[in-house]
């Protein structure tokens, strides 16, 4: 299961590219716990939140 801080893998990546790789990134780092899920990507911090069913829905593994 995933925590505050865990980092997680969604079903689509993210449009901002890892400059070292070329690739999209797709690691993501949740920051908030509740009804609502609130994540960060971990290559250009952009923050995402929406539900818990949606999250759930769209989520790939927790790295």
């Amino acid at each position: 299961m995933y925590q505050i801080g865990s980092l997680v893998e969604m079903k689509k990546p993210h449009a901002c590219t890892i400059k070292a790789t070329g690739k999209k990134a797709n690691e993501w780092e949740v920051t908030r716990l509740g009804a609502d899920i609130k994540i960060c990507c971990t290559n250009c911090d952009h923050v995402v939140m929406m539900s818990r069913h949606n999250f759930e829905k769209k989520l790939k593994k927790v790295l």
